[in-house]
């Protein structure tokens, strides 16, 4: 998957994503520390939005395509929601910052430090914050299309808390996002701004799949993502439908 260029890297996704959920307790969940400030001034953010000849179809898996890889993802997620905005007649502040980290601890949110393998929206302070080591880890077994589908989720909280969203469940926050990913995702695919390679679809649903809630855990308990089928069924109905299925059309 690639800005005008499709790409498909072989790994055992399902496998990965299950072990990534064990380790992380919470794959892409926005952390919510207190009440959401005010998106501020955007600081230290990603480069420019990267046009059609900046993206590679190399097959490496490099930690520099890696990162141009996620500069892209947050670049186009960046156009897209401007875009949106600016439809409604409302204007679009670009989440302040996206960091990344490598140790427990290393950044805190509300006070409270990130634990490794896992990647949060902070309302808090208004940034992304992902273990970089881990997300390398993924996006060497999984491909391209396991960043774009983490950077959309977590880029979704962040358009909740500027549109005022905020449910009585965490699961309606978090299949809300699912759903905005799959948006995100599918209009520009159809736009032309992505290209999907063979595989990619099934790579989406076998990773929605293997992300899950645990069975036995209530719907209503804090912090839950939704089951499988529900995950699956969000990301999908707003990849084939656009926002309009997410109740933000």
């Amino acid at each position: 998957m690639g800005e005008k260029a499709g790409r498909r890297r072989p790994g055992p996704l399902a496998g990965l994503l299950v072990a990534v959920v064990v380790a992380a307790g919470c794959m892409g969940g926005g952390l919510d520390q207190g009440e959401p400030e005010q998106p501020g001034p955007r600081q230290n953010g990603p480069a420019a939005s990267p046009g059609a000849d900046s993206t590679r179809a190399d097959g490496t898996t490099s930690v520099a395509e890696f990162k141009q890889d996620f500069s892209d993802a947050v670049g186009i997620a960046e156009r897209y929601w401007t875009d949106r905005f600016r439809a409604s007649g409302k204007q679009f502040q670009p989440i302040r910052r996206v960091v990344p980290y490598t140790r427990s601890g290393e950044v805190s949110c509300g006070g409270e430090g990130l634990p490794r393998n896992n990647a949060v929206y902070c309302s808090a302070g208004d940034f992304i914050a992902y273990d970089v080591n881990w997300s390398v880890g993924a996006f060497r077994q999984v491909g391209d299309a396991f960043l774009f589908y983490l950077l959309g989720h977590e880029y979704a909280h962040g358009v909740q808390v500027r549109l005022g969203i905020r449910y009585n469940f965490t699961i309606q926050q978090e299949l809300q996002a699912d759903c905005m990913a799959g948006a995100y995702i599918g209009d520009n695919v159809r736009s032309g701004t992505l290209t999907l390679a063979e595989g990619d679809l099934d790579e989406f649903r076998e990773g929605l799949l293997a992300v899950g809630d645990d069975p036995n855990q209530p719907w209503f308990a804090e912090g839950s993502h939704g089951t499988a089928e529900q995950r699956t069924d969000s990301f999908f109905r707003g990849y084939e439908n656009s926002l309009d299925a997410c109740g933000l059309g």
